[in-house]
């Protein structure tokens, strides 16, 4: 599946839009590495734990989006846009969309 952040696809001419997809979920650390990195709050440093945590997430949603791509028949996404919100402390919704569309 071809997925790009741009309207178009370079070379390839979109033949039909088949609508929005999106995915989204909702990840949250156990309390473990939530402790961890609420230590490196206060004395600084990379937070891997939540890095870890939000790449998930985006393979997460990335996933949920082409599947219901794929069930419109789509051959690639164009247009695709990443969003995310923290819940509460320690836990995160990320959440991707963008247009599937049939390609010639």
């Amino acid at each position: 599946m071809i997925m790009v952040n741009t309207e178009s696809i370079v070379g390839v001419e979109i033949e039909k839009s088949l609508g929005v997809v999106y995915g989204n979920t909702v990840q949250a650390k156990h309390i473990g590495k939530d402790i961890v990195g609420g230590f490196r709050n206060l004395v600084g440093g990379k937070m891997t734990e939540y890095e870890e945590m939000f790449r998930e997430s985006r393979d997460i949603a990335e996933k949920e989006m082409i599947e219901k791509a794929k069930e419109l028949g789509a051959d690639a996404i164009v247009n695709v846009r990443y969003t995310s919100s923290s819940i509460m402390q320690g836990s995160s919704e990320v959440m991707v969309y963008g247009t599937a569309v049939k390609i010639k």
